[in-house]
Formats: C-alpha cells, sequence, structure tokens
C-alpha cells in the first residue's frame, strides 16, 4: 500500500516516524507545504484551501490513504478532504484522544492541550473530550513553538523561556495532548518541565488508529520514502535524514 501524507512544514515528519517504523505501507510519499507554514496562524477558509492544494499533489502519486498530519487541517478540513477524494482520509485530532482513552484517563484528570493557535480556536479537542466525560480540560495556544522547531531549537535557553511564558499558570496537567506535530520534537524538554505528566504524541496515535481500524498488513521490509516541499525540499531532506535516523 502507498500512503499519502502531508503537514504544513517538517512537523509532519513526526508522524511519518512512527508509521515508518511499524512498517505499515510499502510506500510513503511526504508532502510539506513550507513555503507557507505554519497553517496554525490561518483562517479557517485558507486551511482548507491549502489542504486541498496538498491533497491533489497527493492524487499524482495513486496513493491509497492519505493522512492530514496536521492537527489546524484536521481540525478543520478533514470533510472537505473526504468529500474531494474517495479515499480513506485520517486526520490526527480524533486518534490522539482515543489514544487518551487507552491510556486509562480518568474523567477528573487534568488534560493539557496544547496547539496552535487555529487548533485551540476550533475547540475540536475540547468537544471530543467533554463527550468522553473530561470536563477538566485546559487548552492553551502555543504557536511559538512551532518556528522553534521549525528552526531546529529543541531545546535550551530560548524554548525554557518560552515554557515559562505560557506555563506559568499552568499546575501538574495529568496528560498533556501534543496538538501539533511539531510538539513531539519538544517532548523531552516538555517532559523535563511537567516530569509528571504522560505525553500524547499524535504519531504513536495514529499508529495505533491504523491498527485498530484498517486491515493492514505489516510489511517485513521499512517504506520506501519520497519527501517533497512546496519551498525548499533540500532543507526538508536535511531535516529527514536528522529525525528519522
Amino acid at each position: 500500500m502507498r500512503l499519502g501524507l502531508f503537514d504544513s512544514g517538517v512537523g509532519g515528519l513526526t508522524v511519518l516516524k512512527s508509521i515508518k517504523e511499524h512498517k505499515l505501507f510499502d510506500e510513503i510519499i511526504y508532502y510539506g507545504d513550507t513555503a507557507r507554514v505554519p497553517y496554525g496562524t490561518k483562517d479557517k477558509n485558507t486551511i482548507i484551501r491549502y489542504a486541498l492544494e496538498a491533497v491533489e499533489f497527493l492524487k499524482n502519486f495513486e496513493v491509497d490513504m492519505i493522512v492530514a498530519a496536521c492537527n489546524s487541517v484536521s481540525a478543520y478540513a478533514i470533510e472537505e478532504i473526504r468529500e474531494h477524494i474517495n479515499l480513506p482520509v485520517l486526520g490526527v485530532i480524533e486518534p490522539g484522544v482515543k489514544a487518551l482513552l487507552k491510556r486509562d484517563a480518568k474523567p477528573k484528570d487534568h488534560i493539557l492541550i496544547l496547539g496552535t493557535t487555529a487548533t485551540i480556536q476550533s475547540q475540536k479537542y475540547e468537544r471530543l473530550l467533554h463527550a468522553n466525560g473530561f470536563l477538566n480540560i485546559t487548552a492553551l495556544a502555543t504557536p511559538l513553538f512551532v518556528p522553534l522547531v521549525e528552526e531546529g531549537i529543541f531545546e535550551g535557553e530560548i524554548l525554557d523561556s518560552t515554557m515559562r511564558h505560557y506555563f506559568k499558570d499552568i499546575k501538574d496537567p495529568d496528560f498533556i495532548i501534543l496538538g501539533c506535530t511539531h510538539f513531539p520534537l519538544l517532548k523531552d524538554s516538555l517532559q523535563d518541565y511537567f516530569p509528571n505528566s504522560i505525553l500524547i504524541h499524535s504519531g504513536e496515535a495514529i499508529v495505533e488508529h491504523l491498527q485498530s481500524n484498517f486491515d493492514i498488513t505489516k510489511s517485513s521490509n521499512s517504506p520506501t520514502l519520497k519527501l517533497f516541499a512546496s519551498s525548499d525540499p533540500d532543507g526538508l531532506k536535511r531535516v529527514a535524514k536528522l529525525w528519522l535516523s
């Protein structure tokens, strides 16, 4: 099977890495819209338009399934994509909530959602969590994390200062949903800041969802990867070589 996977930039490589390691597909086509990153600062209609353009690009490769490895797209454009193409289309929000449920989260637990401005404003995570009985929820937009990851800043004083700025009023969440596929690259620093919290990672959640809901035969070989970007494709490939090794 051939998977098409896209994101606003390099963050979706965290999802790609999880899928690649589990050998669920023979080939993965990755498209990063690096010319227009981040999507999380854009309005709904712009996010939908960008997402449909990414899907049109992936259609050229005759993919069997599409994963939108972007929480902003998952919040605003999944239904539009499904209407546009007759293929299974997955976002990362619903699998993320299901992954939380599998980790024995209790309704009284404090859930912290981190995401871009667009994702947090959509309230999609909160609606799904409310539907499953969770009421102690803090949803926090942390858009500065995206350019830090794009710049390769995963630790150090700049990141520490940014976390102190965002988290000054946050007290010991039980679970943290990393509601942007860039954020797993910051997981070590986030775990140091919140040592008692359990982090929910979009890549791991997608893998669990694929294995539970689709008849996918695990391959004995690692998938072939093809990487594309709307700007600086060589830069994307350099990051992929570093992150996917």
